[in-house]
């Protein structure tokens, strides 16, 4: 299999792992819940972990390529309030600022 389409993921929080078996055909996340979100790759796509927080998807079909990865980034999308989740390398988040943020910024 000739990969030309891959997305990067991008785990960002306490704990958030990731792990792949079976040659990248499953992946397993652990993202604050209290069991395994589990994810099996289309025929077309392959699941890769280079560190315990990045994964990468590659695959010859780019519509299979980037819709997994759209699945996988709703398990845990990002929080706009501190930014932790599942985003893509060259995504950026604009934290909201908190409540406390607000009064000071108010007065």
């Amino acid at each position: 299999m000739e990969a030309r389409f891959f997305r990067f993921l991008k785990l960002v929080g306490v704990g958030f792992k990731a792990r792949t078996e079976r040659e990248g055909r499953e992946l397993f996340l652990k993202v604050g819940f209290s069991h395994e979100v589990q994810f099996t790759a289309p025929p077309a796509v392959r699941v890769y972990c280079f560190k315990p927080n990045l994964i990468c998807c590659i695959g010859i079909d780019k519509q299979r390529v980037h819709s997994f990865a759209g699945a996988v980034r709703t398990s845990k999308p990002p929080e706009v309030y501190k930014g932790k989740g599942i985003l893509y390398v060259e995504e950026v988040i604009k934290i909201k600022p908190g409540k406390r943020d607000r009064q000071k910024r108010g007065k």
